[in-house]
C-alpha cells in the first residue's frame, strides 16, 4: 500500500476512503504546495481523530488543533492589552506545561486567563485543546479550552530552583541564577524587513554546570557591561537548541539583573592526557606559560589576532590558542583557567593542541591547580627558573630563545648564510604565511603545518618569498 492508504488504514474515524482522499487533495491545494500528499493526509487524519497527540513533542505548527495532557510547570504574570475598536481590554496569561517528551508554552485568553490566575497551581495536570503556531519562543499553543485531569499522572520534575543542568527544550519564562564566566562581542545583522538587529553571548555557570546565554537587540549591549565573576539572574528567558546544545535566550521581554550574592561554579573538565584529536572538550588547569599576542592580516583584508598559552593539570599539559577577543584576556603564568568547548587539533610535532574560538569559554577559576607531588612538579618548577620554558633572566620562553638564535644566525657576513624565522601560522597551504608580531612572511615549504601553530623555519629569502630548507 501507499502512504495515503497506510494512513487511512490506521484512521479511527468513520469516513469513506474517497472522502478522505478528496480532503487530502483540498488540503494540498489549501497549503499552496507547502505540504505533499503524505503530510496533508497526516494532518487530515489528525483532525478526524480529534486532534489528540501522543506527546507534547508531537505538537507542530501545521496542525489545525491539538489536544494533549501536560503538567503545569510555571505560571506567568497576567498581562492586559488594548484591542482595536473595543472598549474593554483583553488579557493573556502564559503557562508552561510539560510531559516526559518536552514542554510547550500555552496562552490563555480573557476569562480563561483570569480564572487560571486565580485558581491554577503549579503541578496540576491539564487537558489542553488549542491551536499550535510558531511563537516568540518556538511552538506555542493558543488554548481554546483547558480542563483539570486530577487522575492523570505525568512524571515531570517541577520542584526546586531552575539550574543550568535542569533546562529542557521548549522551556519559557525561565529565571536562572549564575555567575558570568565569559562574554562575547556584539554582532549586528540585517533582518528581512531591512532593520538592523544585534546579538551577543554570555556564558553562565552555577553549581550544576554552565549554559550559553544569547542576548538579543537591546539586551545584547549587556555583553559590554557584564564582567567575569559577576552574579546575575536571567529573568523570563526561553530555551532553544543550537548545534545539539541547549541555549538560554533573552529577548525584549526578558532581563538580566545583577545579584549581590555569590554563585558557585565548579568546572567539570576532561583530563588533558585523555584528550583525543577532533574532540570538543572542557579543560581546566594552571597556565604554565603565556606567549605575546600576535596580529595578522586575513585574506579578506581584516586583521586577526591570536595568543598561545600552555595549560597544565595533574595529568599533563597542552597548548591553547586564544583567538580574537580572547587573545586580549589578562592571563599569565600561575593563573587557574577553565577553557570550555575548545577544539582539539593536531599541533606541532604531532602534539595535540586546543583552539579556543568564538564559541569557546575562557575564564579564571579557583581550584584548578595541578597536583604538585613528585610526579608532577606543577608551578613549583617556576620557583627557580628551571622550567624548559623559562630562563635565568626573567622567564623568556623557547620562542624568544629561537628569535635570539635567529638574530645570531642571520648576522653572518656571507650572503649564503641561512636565516631562521619563528612565527605563528596564520595561513596554511601554498604559500604558508607566518607572523611574528613584527613581520609577516610568505614561506615556500612542503611541510604540513596547521593554523595557529608556532613554527620555526630555516632557509633563505628570495625576494618576497622565504624558501625553507627546514621546518621545526
Amino acid at each position: 500500500m501507499g502512504a495515503i492508504e497506510d494512513i487511512y488504514a490506521e484512521l479511527e474515524a468513520d469516513v469513506a476512503e474517497g472522502e478522505f482522499r478528496e480532503a487530502v487533495e483540498q488540503k494540498v491545494e489549501q497549503m499552496g504546495g507547502l505540504a505533499d500528499e503524505e503530510t496533508a493526509a497526516m494532518l487530515i487524519a489528525h483532525d478526524l481523530d480529534g486532534g489528540e497527540v501522543e506527546t507534547i513533542a508531537d505538537i507542530k505548527p501545521g496542525l489545525e488543533e491539538a489536544k494533549f495532557l501536560g503538567k503545569v510547570r510555571s505560571i506567568g504574570e497576567m498581562r492586559t492589552f488594548e484591542r482595536d475598536g473595543e472598549d474593554e481590554d483583553g488579557c493573556v496569561l502564559n503557562l508552561e506545561v510539560a510531559d516526559e517528551s518536552g514542554s510547550v508554552r500555552v496562552a490563555l485568553w480573557d476569562d480563561d486567563a483570569v480564572a487560571a490566575d486565580e485558581e491554577l497551581e503549579i503541578g496540576q495536570v491539564l487537558r489542553v485543546k488549542g491551536r499550535p503556531k510558531d511563537g516568540y519562543n518556538g511552538v506555542e499553543v493558543s488554548a481554546d479550552r483547558i480542563e483539570p485531569e486530577p487522575d492523570a499522572d505525568i512524571e515531570v520534575d517541577i520542584g526546586g530552583e531552575v539550574t543550568a543542568d535542569s533546562l529542557s527544550l521548549g522551556q519559557s519564562d525561565v529565571n536562572l541564577r549564575g555567575v558570568v564566566l565569559d562574554t562575547d562581542s556584539i554582532r549586528t545583522f540585517d533582518r528581512d524587513d531591512g532593520s538592523e538587529g544585534k546579538v551577543s553571548n554570555v556564558t553562565l555557570g552555577d553549581e550544576t554546570g554552565r549554559v550559553r546565554v544569547t542576548l538579543w537587540d537591546e539586551q545584547a549591549d549587556l555583553a559590554n557591561e557584564l564582567e567575569a565573576g559577576q552574579s546575575v539572574e536571567i529573568v523570563d528567558g526561553y530555551v532553544r537548541e543550537r548545534d545539539g546544545s541547549l541555549e538560554l535566550h533573552v529577548g525584549d521581554r526578558g532581563a538580566v539583573e545583577e545579584l549581590d550574592e555569590a554563585i558557585e561554579f565548579s568546572p567539570d573538565a576532561t583530563d588533558i592526557d585523555s584528550l583525543e584529536l577532533d574532540q570538543t572538550a572542557d579543560i581546566a588547569g594552571v597556565i604554565r606559560s603565556a606567549d605575546p599576542k600576535r596580529t595578522f592580516d586575513r585574506d579578506d583584508g581584516s586583521e586577526g589576532q591570536v595568543r598561545n598559552i600552555r595549560v597544565q593539570d595533574k595529568t599533563g599539559d597542552i597548548r591553547v590558542a586564544l583567538w580574537g577577543d580572547k587573545a586580549d584576556r589578562d592571563l599569565g603564568p600561575g593563573d587557574e583557567v577553565f577553557c570550555a568547548d575548545v577544539e582539539i587539533q593536531e599541533g606541532w610535532q604531532d602534539d595535540l593542541e586546543a583552539s579556543a574560538g568564538w564559541q569557546s569559554t575562557v575564564t579564571l577559576i579557583d581550584g584548578a591547580e595541578p597536583d604538585r607531588g613528585e610526579e608532577s612538579a606543577g608551578l613549583d618548577q617556576f620557583a627557580n627558573g628551571s622550567s624548559p620554558a623559562a630562563s635565568d633572566d626573567g622567564g623568556e620562553s623557547d620562542e624568544d630563545d629561537a628569535d635570539a638564535s635567529a638574530d645570531a644566525e642571520s648576522s653572518g657576513d656571507g650572503d649564503d648564510e641561512p636565516e631562521t624565522f619563528t612565527g605563528t601560522v596564520v595561513q596554511p597551504g601554498d604559500p604558508v604565511i607566518l607572523d611574528s608580531g613584527e613581520e609577516t612572511l610568505h614561506v615556500e615549504t612542503d611541510a604540513d603545518v596547521h593554523l595557529g601553530q608556532d613554527v620555526t623555519v630555516r632557509g633563505r629569502r628570495d625576494g618576497e618569498t622565504f624558501i625553507a630548507d627546514d621546518v621545526f
